[in-house]
């Protein structure tokens, strides 16, 4: 699993990225029997795992990145059904036998995805379900590409839904999303007045009112395995 990609950019990933629509979440909740126990694996800074906690379910939430992880811990400290883990979706440290439906939300195609299924065959009961999920945009093909291609190589003959998910950036929100990416220029390196010039630019064209929409699109994978 790749672990260290957003290290330094945490606080920005909790403040500016997307979360998930209302029926996705409840979508998802509703594959499971009653009283399942879940499992988010990289879960981030819980954009997914603190709207699913609410339900009440038993959630495992497993982060390896430190940064990521105290972010995980201050959205998910009102939930005491929650427990967070410092494990890898190849190594997640929650016990033998004991989930019901494993999560991936924005984070599959950072696995070892072998590995990630013999460990959701270990931390599984009988036939677990794993459920993949991800915003996109329609003309972001690199990222469709990416996503399509490791969820392809992990499922056999999934159930697939689509959710809308439009957001609503402000110019600040617009740069801390996009300096939250993994990759992108930092305020210190030599890129980063020409990115930043860009982003804005793109904020200058599209925005009404201060405001700019991004018409996202949650994607929602599921299979028992």
């Amino acid at each position: 699993m790749i672990t260290e990609q957003f290290t330094g950019r945490a606080e920005a990933y909790a403040n500016a990225r997307p979360g998930y629509p209302k029926e996705a979440v409840e979508y998802i909740h509703s594959l499971a029997p009653e009283g399942a126990v879940f499992a988010d694996i990289g879960a981030g800074t819980g954009k997914f795992t603190e709207l699913l906690a609410p339900y009440g379910n038993k959630i495992f939430a497993v982060e390896p990145n430190a940064d990521m992880r105290e972010q995980l811990l201050i959205a998910l400290a009102q939930f005491t059904n929650t427990v967070t883990l410092d494990g890898t979706a190849e190594a997640t440290k929650i016990p033998d036998n004991s989930v019901d439906v494993i999560v991936c939300a924005q984070s599959l195609n950072k696995f070892d995805l072998d590995l990630f299924r013999r460990e959701c065959r270990r931390i599984g009961k009988s036939n677990p379900i794993v459920v993949t999920l991800h915003n996109s945009t329609i003309d972001d093909i690199r990222a469709n590409a990416n996503y399509l291609k490791s969820t392809s190589a992990f499922y056999k003959n999934p159930v697939a839904k689509e959710f809308p998910n439009p957001v609503y950036f402000t110019r600040e929100k617009w740069l801390l999303y996009h300096l939250s990416m993994a990759g992108v220029p930092r305020e210190t390196d030599a890129g980063y007045e020409a990115y930043t010039a860009e982003i804005n630019s793109v904020f200058d064209r599209g925005n009404i009112d201060g405001l700019l929409r991004l018409n996202l699109i949650t994607k929602v994978y599921s299979e028992a395995i």
